[in-house]
């Protein structure tokens, strides 16, 4: 099973996403899988310029030279695509739905009726794959990834790739300094790094793991205060320089 990951947070994998996301993706080895994952802020890719050139005058290929030349057709051969992001304004970081868009060269350019809705058939090297997001957010609430969960599943539908869950970590921060005290989140790791397995070994991935990854770390008044302490002492030390 070949895997490709892409992380988008700017902080790559020193960032609060690739907490849960490397323990994934070891899951994953651990299973057999071959991994290979991509940074955002390392890869050159320019911004979708509308004019359908991969559509009409050179069929699936960008004019545009740069890193998805060879991250494109990674991308379409995966049999399960990872996309990591940070929780930026209720949805993906910007240098990763920036990648999406550059995707449209595995398409043709016709429609097609497919389950009672117009879209886009896929070109013939392109075959259906599964994709999984993984997401952290500095908000207490598990809610506020419901938009990214709508947007990321219309990908998933226009793309053929089988939506195939998501692990997702509100109050996100709070994860890797309760990972430094020992013996309070050892089971969010675990569920992550045993989602990982799940998924190469069975396909699929349990309600009961994913919602491990998602639990609950701490009562919300106290992230409540702790963040807005946090954030005040950075303040008063940034002031003093």
């Amino acid at each position: 099973m070949k895997v490709v990951a892409i992380n988008s947070s700017p902080h790559m994998d020193k960032g609060n996403t690739s907490v849960i996301l490397n323990p994934f993706l070891d899951g994953m080895k651990e299973a057999g899988a071959e991994v290979e994952i991509f940074y955002t802020k390392k890869l050159k890719i320019k911004p979708c310029q509308g004019e359908f050139n991969c559509w009409l005058k050179t069929p699936g290929e960008c004019f545009q030279k740069d890193d998805m030349e060879w991250l494109r057709p990674k991308m379409a051969e995966a049999d399960v695509l990872v996309l990591a992001t940070p929780l930026y304004v209720d949805g993906m970081t910007g240098p990763m739905k920036n990648l999406l868009d550059r995707i449209i060269p595995i398409a043709l350019p016709f429609f097609e009726m497919r389950d009672g809705h117009i879209r886009h058939p896929g070109r013939g090297h392109a075959h259906i794959s599964k994709t999984v997001l993984v997401s952290n957010c500095g908000f207490w609430e598990k809610d506020n990834f419901d938009a990214l969960l709508v947007h990321m599943k219309a990908i998933c539908k226009n793309t053929y790739s089988e939506f195939a869950g998501a692990l997702l970590r509100p109050h996100g921060p709070a994860l890797k300094p309760m990972l430094e005290i020992g013996g309070l989140v050892e089971d969010v790791i675990e569920a992550a790094r045993e989602a990982g397995r799940q998924l190469v070994r069975d396909g699929r991935m349990s309600e009961e793991t994913l919602n491990t990854v998602s639990r609950d770390l701490m009562p919300m008044e106290d992230y409540f205060k702790a963040a807005n302490q946090s954030f005040q002492q950075r303040l008063e030390a940034s002031e003093k320089k």
